[in-house]
């Protein structure tokens, strides 16, 4: 494996990556660098955690940081496109120091957060904007930003983009770049729509993949957990108060809600996660899941592509995922970059032909086990254990001093929900 310096790399990314603690390249990097650095567009896919944000954020910051211009107020240089809030934010984290390293600057452009506050941050100047489509189509319109300086354009989970409905901004936000613009574009499928925005965006690309995008984790054990209806919140309850990091999936937010609420209740601390939460509440639930605070995220489909979190040793999907790319990405919060993980799936009698065919598409050779709240094959596979059964009391929030001359109470703007 060459090494970061080998890729060709500026030396001021290279010590920031040491300082980092990464050493070597993981396999996409490798595989992408050289071609991207070169100005090559690329179709890249690759596993989940297999450092493939690095892998965009490397070249385009060393694009970028190549060039002697300073971005202009409103004209950001490079692009990056994601699906979700969450995912931006993660983004923008992961590519931050580097970017210091090169003397460039980051904004996060989504919704849920202060649409002046960004355009603001936008008049500025800034080099790189990581967005998603819903909110930079609003700035677009509104002129507080101006793609035509765009030099490099990321779409990342182009294939989550189509799922939910945003191709069509999505092409709008591209026709608004320079057509002799460099484009990096990363899914895991590339059928239908995806396969069409390659066909017309993209300009002779090198496809780069490292795996299959159903190619199961060497490092990554799968448990199908045969439960009775009745008893499936006591299992649920007692995997949650395992030690370790730990992500449920439910299937609607109210499910969340309700979950959240009863392991609370049997004294666990969890956290949800969902897209009716305000983004404050989110951003404190993954803070909170992150720093330790709270051991347990719940959370819908939402988190599945949109969370980066190290250290998750068990993912559980409480209700299984009808859709088998939505298995493998919520599986994909664990095992990430080497780690080893678990994925349990609880399935009632009903539910278990489905589950079955699902997992086949995905391409998951699970084991099948019927558990018992509190039995040893429970505990063995996923760690489970009594809860305290003492209620964990939210603490009251206290509420924020109102500002002279804010709104009026009740007053709130409405944002875009990407």
């Amino acid at each position: 494996m060459p090494s970061f310096a080998e890729l060709g790399l500026p030396e001021p990314v290279v010590r920031a990556l040491t300082a980092g603690g990464f050493t070597e390249p993981f396999p996409i990097q490798a595989a992408t660098l050289p071609d991207t650095l070169a100005g090559r567009d690329l179709l890249g896919r690759g596993q989940t955690g297999s450092g493939k944000t690095l892998a965009f954020g490397l070249a385009l910051l060393a694009r970028l940081g190549a060039r002697a211009n300073r971005p202009r107020p409103r004209q950001p240089r490079g692009l990056v496109l994601v699906p979700t809030r969450e995912l931006a934010q993660q983004v923008d984290t992961a590519i931050a120091p580097y970017a210091r390293a090169l003397g460039l600057t980051t904004a996060v452009v989504v919704g849920g957060l202060s649409f002046n506050r960004q355009a603001s941050e936008l008049a500025r100047g800034v080099d790189v904007v990581v967005a998603t489509p819903g909110r930079l189509t609003d700035h677009t319109n509104q002129a507080t930003c101006d793609l035509s300086q765009v030099a490099v354009t990321v779409l990342d989970e182009a294939d989550r983009m189509s799922d939910m409905g945003f191709l069509p901004q999505v092409r709008a936000i591209l026709n608004l770049t320079p057509p002799d613009g460099q484009r990096l574009l990363f899914s895991a499928t590339l059928d239908g729509e995806v396969g069409a925005l390659v066909r017309q965006y993209l300009t002779d690309p090198i496809t780069r993949a490292v795996a299959s995008a159903t190619a199961q984790v060497a490092t990554m054990d799968h448990h199908v957990l045969l439960v009775d209806r009745a008893a499936k919140p006591r299992i649920v309850a007692e995997v949650a108060a395992r030690d370790g990091r730990t992500i449920l999936f439910a299937r609607t937010k109210h499910g969340v809600d309700r979950l959240v609420k009863g392991l609370r209740r049997e004294g666990v601390a969890a956290g949800a996660l969902h897209g009716g939460k305000a983004q404050n509440a989110r951003n404190r639930a993954i803070a909170e899941f992150k720093e330790g605070r709270t051991p347990v995220l719940v959370a819908t489909d939402v988190a599945a592509r949109g969370i980066h979190i190290d250290d998750v040793s068990l993912v559980v999907h409480v209700d299984p995922p009808a859709d088998p790319k939505d298995y493998l990405h919520r599986a994909g919060r664990t095992a990430r970059a080497g780690d080893s993980g678990t994925v349990v799936t609880l399935v009632t009698a009903d539910e278990r032909r489905d589950v079955e065919r699902m997992m086949r598409l995905a391409g998951v050779r699970a084991a099948q086990t019927e558990v018992r709240a509190g039995d040893d094959a429970l505990a063995r596979i996923t760690g489970a254990r009594q809860p305290s059964g003492v209620p964990i009391v939210e603490p009251p929030r206290q509420a924020p001093t109102p500002r002279r001359g804010g709104r009026r109470p009740g007053r709130r703007r409405r944002d875009h929900a990407a």
